[in-house]
């Protein structure tokens, strides 16, 4: 009888920026990452999330999104950092190899957009897409990336994970990058992996039984979400709202300076030093 495959991480994780050279092409530039990743380490945040949409996998070609998996994958194994890898966003059969990759380098968990063109209409399509793709990594734990606004995919979370438990064997959970607490509160459940990927109500969703997150300001400013944390689970429920109305305003005075991931990447370049410069985004406007 094969395993019941299971992902226990709890806590902070990171959406990692991804490094380009400031050239024609936006070269990815991989020798950024270890330095990276020892910040986030020595910060308090033990997970990374790789190729996801403050990574802009969606923009990198199929081997670079491997490269940069197997390089996240090596440092993350030597400083002991959990790694989650994104695969969707890409052909069906890029995303098949994408999955096959990602196994075969033993990542700790992979992460799944639906199907960007033809999108599923209804839960059970979702399921069937996702049971599709896990048969390519099946012994990994596996993960749907919900964020409507950027999908246009917005289907019925609780129903879907009641349903994908029940057909895919290595299913453990889903990003929630949404407002909508009340359908994320009633994503939760024992032993089902939920991470908020919303940083500027990181407060209300951990006093409503949220224990992990996936959130971008994690890359420059850990602290704040690590003692909002803390203060929640202590009940300090005051100084937790004041340092969650601390980082909405850091969020929204980073926004001033134009769409999410181009303003935060700049952030994220002022912030740290040039050996973690993460470089020019890809495909959105330059800042």
């Amino acid at each position: 009888m094969t395993a019941k495959v299971t992902f226990n991480f709890k806590g902070l994780m990171a959406p990692v920026f991804t490094a380009f050279h400031d050239d024609k092409r936006k070269t990815v530039n991989l020798n950024q990452i270890a330095p990276y990743a020892e910040y986030l380490k020595k910060n308090g945040v033990d997970g990374v999330l790789v190729n996801g949409t403050s990574g802009e996998g969606m923009s990198l070609s199929v081997e670079e999104r491997k490269q940069t998996a197997e390089r996240w994958q090596k440092v993350a194994n030597e400083l002991k950092i959990t790694t989650m890898i994104q695969i969707g966003g890409a052909p069906y059969a890029d995303v098949i190899e994408l999955a096959i990759h990602a196994e075969s380098i033993k990542v700790d968990s992979i992460l799944c957009l639906p199907e960007l063109y033809f999108k599923p209409k209804t839960e059970e399509e979702l399921v069937k897409y996702l049971k599709d793709i896990s048969e390519f990594c099946p012994t990994t734990p596996l993960l749907y990336y919900h964020i409507p606004w950027m999908s246009g995919v917005n289907l019925n979370m609780p129903r879907f994970l009641g349903l994908a438990e029940k057909e895919i064997p290595n299913f453990v959970g889903l990003k929630y990058t949404s407002g909508d607490l009340e359908q994320g509160t009633a994503c939760l459940k024992p032993g089902r992996s939920v991470f908020l990927g919303a940083d500027t109500i990181l407060c209300a969703a951990v006093a409503i039984g949220f224990d992990s997150s996936i959130m971008t300001t994690l890359n420059f400013c850990p602290e704040l979400s690590l003692e909002i944390m803390k203060h929640v689970r202590e009940n300090r429920l005051q100084e937790a709202r004041q340092l969650q109305e601390a980082l909405t305003k850091r969020v929204q005075k980073i926004l001033e300076n134009g769409e999410w991931v181009p303003a935060m990447k700049l952030e994220f370049n002022k912030v740290h030093p040039p050996t973690m410069d993460s470089g020019p985004v890809r495909l959105v406007k330059k800042l």
